[in-house]
């Protein structure tokens, strides 16, 4: 059994990797800040069913400010999910997004390489395929190319995390998300947003013309390869991953599924194209799948059915 320290845990993918976590059998420290992003109550409620779980122990605290290296102490691996999501924004939060995603990490970098040398804990950290670009459709060594302030941080992040593994010997990993969707999302994310309306009979707007792709990931086949990248050090310290799922859809297809899955008709308009949006991601995950035996198990089709009906039972 490890020990294991997740940021971010009250949010959408931490709550569900503590939940895999503990069910590994592992004890968890969760951490979570609370941020202002969206309500503190739907945090508190992703929460709430891992703190009656036995070898779970929450603590609230700011990584950008609080003493960190306590909460180091006996862990064997760290898993950085805790960031300033969401690129719309970015644009006029600046400064919230470089204390979240660059001062934040590098202060847990600081604290987790006090603990370096035999031993130490495996760094384990979330970017995003918005380090890519506009088009996030090659391999790890793709140009990283962001078009957005929030892609810029987590980029940033990213190289702070593997300057800490060379100057410190680290052993850390970068995990790349495409996409992630399901239940526990975000209400501010796409699925979100379309589910709810859809249910509430509103109107959805489009952003562009909803031919926009994605390689959506399910939550629970994320979580898989946050784990199986826990489970497998010696192939993935030092490495860089992509996470995505299986298929690529574009924004009209999925709310077509979503009609036939609600019942309901979509009312939809069309506005102007998001600034710094990506055009398309297309996950190339054979490094991933080679070195951690990564294989998305979820159809986009079945995973959006148990978000609308997790959502039909929390909204």
């Amino acid at each position: 059994m490890s020990r294991i320290l997740v940021t971010g845990a009250a949010g959408f993918i931490g709550s569900h990797l503590c939940a895999a976590l503990l069910a590994d059998g592992h004890a968890v420290v969760g951490l979570d800040a609370f941020i202002p992003y969206y309500p503190r109550p739907l945090k508190e409620r992703n929460l709430a069913p891992l703190q009656v779980r036995p070898g779970f122990t929450f603590v609230e605290a700011d990584l950008r400010t609080d003493h960190l290296e306590p909460l180091l102490e006996g862990a064997d691996a760290v898993v950085h999910l805790a960031a300033m999501a969401g690129l719309v924004r970015s644009w006029q939060e600046f400064d919230s997004y470089m204390t979240c995603n660059v001062l934040a990490t590098q202060r847990l970098l600081a604290a987790t390489a006090a603990h370096s040398g035999a031993g130490s804990p495996h760094f384990v950290h979330a970017s995003t395929s918005s380090v890519y670009g506009r088009f996030a459709t090659g391999d790890e060594s793709a140009p990283l190319e962001p078009i957005s302030p929030y892609g810029i941080t987590k980029l940033a992040a990213e190289k702070l995390v593997l300057a800490y593994g060379q100057q410190f010997g680290l052993r850390a990993t970068v995990l790349r998300l495409f996409s992630v969707y399901g239940p526990h999302q975000r209400p501010d994310m796409g699925y979100n947003v379309f589910i709810r309306k859809l249910l509430a009979g509103e109107t959805i707007t489009v952003d562009g013309d909803g031919t926009d792709s994605r390689s959506n990931t399910y939550v629970l086949d994320c979580v898989d390869g946050i784990r199986r990248a826990l489970a497998t050090p010696e192939a993935s310290v030092g490495q860089i991953f992509n996470l995505g799922g299986g298929e690529e859809v574009n924004v009209i297809q999925v709310l077509e599924m979503l009609e036939e899955l609600t019942g309901e008709t979509a009312h939809i308009v069309h506005g102007p194209p998001r600034a710094g949006d990506q055009r398309r991601t297309v996950a190339d995950i054979a490094k991933a799948r080679t070195a951690l035996g990564y294989a998305p198990q979820t159809s986009v089709r079945d995973g959006l059915r148990a978000q609308v009906e997790w959502q039909r039972t929390t909204q």
